[in-house]
Formats: structure tokens, sequence, C-alpha cells
């Protein structure tokens, strides 16, 4: 990145200070604050992924672009603004030079995110799940894989999203030469589920033995690596229930012409409505649980 490219970033002062002295600092999307939950819950869930961080002795980095700034870690009232204001865009790695250039804002997803914590610097990035293939539609793919082929960060999710053609998600990965790494599993998990039918070539029991895998692929230029953790016991879903609910939510989509990008906020909503909440505490819980992951995967890099 070039010098007035670095201009264009901000660092929380605690972010700066980890970063200068080589402690263990993990990113945040924006992204789950802003469009992930509904409010009041969505800044509950932002700053219990930044305690979950802060409780391993790590340091929390939630990014997104406030008036065309890059925000390396944010302050109470910045993550407030993420949460209340209606006009922040989700913004990809495509959006990134736009919003920058004209003075905008966004919140980052996963492939904006995983970007600027790489050009800050950042190794551990923790989210809910990446985006994927989308299922009857193998040519629209999310910008999350390519990503993550190229950046080098270790991103912790609970695998892709179950309204995804997961099959087909962990067949690009293997195309594009991501390690997908099992977190005390060899099965892929599914977002709400801890199985989707899918093993793993890898997996790792031990922080040490995870962050070893880790920092050698980082070491060797190899883009990025996915650890794959499974929601907690307590809150995954059973998959027949939510490949039933998932069936009936296409359905009502097609016969609604739900299209494009309203179509994944679409189906999620409908299977929170069709759980109860269930998958709403699914995933407050998984988000929580990958970013304390993420803080003792950054502690055992040793920053």
């Amino acid at each position: 990145m070039t010098a007035a490219g670095k201009d264009r970033f901000d660092y929380a002062p605690r972010v700066a200070e980890a970063l200068a002295s080589g402690g263990a600092v993990v990113a945040l999307e924006s992204t789950i604050v802003a469009h992930g939950f509904p409010p009041p819950d969505n800044l509950a869930v932002g700053r219990a992924m930044e305690a979950a961080v802060a409780e391993t002795g790590a340091v929390a980095a939630t990014i997104a672009v406030l008036d065309g700034r890059v925000k390396i870690g944010l302050g109470e009232s910045e993550l407030a603004r993420v949460a209340s204001d209606p006009s922040l865009r989700k913004a990809s790695s495509r959006d990134l030079a736009s919003l920058m250039a004209s003075g905008g804002s966004g919140a980052t997803t996963v492939a904006a995110t995983a970007v600027l914590a790489a050009r800050a610097g950042i190794r551990v990035f923790a989210t809910g799940g990446i985006g994927g293939v989308h299922r009857g539609a193998t040519t629209d793919v999310s910008a999350d894989l390519p990503v993550l082929a190229r950046e080098p960060v270790a991103v912790i999710a609970s695998g892709a999203k179950i309204i995804l053609d997961l099959p087909a998600t962990l067949e690009m990965l293997e195309t594009l030469g991501v390690p997908v790494i099992g977190w005390r599993t060899d099965r892929f998990p599914g977002f709400y589920c801890a199985d989707v039918g899918l093993g793993l070539a890898q997996r790792c029991d031990d922080e040490r033995a995870l962050a070893r895998l880790v920092s050698t692929h980082l070491d060797l230029g190899l883009g990025g690596v996915l650890i794959a953790n499974p929601p907690p016991p307590e809150h995954a879903l059973p998959r027949d229930r939510i490949e039933a609910w998932l069936g009936r939510a296409l359905e009502a989509a097609a016969r609604e012409g739900v299209a494009g990008p309203a179509t994944t906020p679409y189906l999620l909503k409908f299977l929170h409505r069709e759980s109860a909440g269930a998958t709403v505490a699914c995933n407050r819980a998984l988000a929580i649980d990958n970013a304390r992951l993420g803080g003792r995967l950054a502690r055992a890099l040793g920053g």
C-alpha cells in the first residue's frame, strides 16, 4: 500500500499501541453490527464481540469506513453510529475506493474487512460466517472467497451461511487453495448447524498447533486461511429443521419475486420468524464465540 493510502487510515489508540508493540489484535467486521441484527441487539452484539476479544488479552479492532476514512478500531460513538445510521451502506471490497474517494461511509463485509485488516497488518479476523456460492446460481459467488484466497489473514467463522450452496462453496475454497481447518471438528459447519454432511481434510484441537499451522501458511505468502468453528452446542440447530424452514423461505422468495442483493436478508428474516428467534440467538452466540477464539489465536501467534 502506498503512503497516500496509509494516510487514509485512522487507528484507534488502543489498536495503534498494540500493533506498534507487537501485541495481539483481532479484526471484526462492521456489517454484522449495521445489518446483521435488529437494533438494539446489533450494538449489544458489537460490544459483546469486542469484550470477548478483550477477555483473552487481545485487542479488538472493529473496522468500518466513515466519512471516507478507514477506521481500524472504533470508538464508542463510532460503533453506536454504525449500529444506528440507516444510510450506512454494506461495503464489499469493490466499494472501498469509491467510498474513500467520495467521503462516503459504509459497514465493511467479510471481503472488505479482510482487505483492510491485511493492509493494517492484522493477521486474525473473526466473524459469524462467510459468503460463498449461491444456491442455483454457481456463477454468483461472494467476493469473500477470492479475497480470502488473496489476503494474508486467518478468518475464524462458523463456516458459510446455510442459505448458500455449501458443497460448491467448499469446492470453490479448495480450487482457490484456501485451507479450511476445523477447530475441534472434522466436519464443515453451516452457520446455524454444526454439521452439514461435509468432511474436512484438516482439523486442530490445540491453539498452539493451530497458530503454527496458520503462521506457516501466512509466512509462505499463500493467502488466507479459514478456521471453521462450529456454533456452541447449546445454540446449534438441527440441520433437517433448518433445511425445512429454508425450503419454505426459498419458495416464498420465488413467489414474491425477491432476487439479487435482497435475497439474503429476506431469507434470514424468514428463518428468524420460522424459528421463533432461535436463528438470531445462534448467530449471536457463534459470533461472540468466534471473537473469543480469534483473541486466543492472536495471542498464540504472538501478536
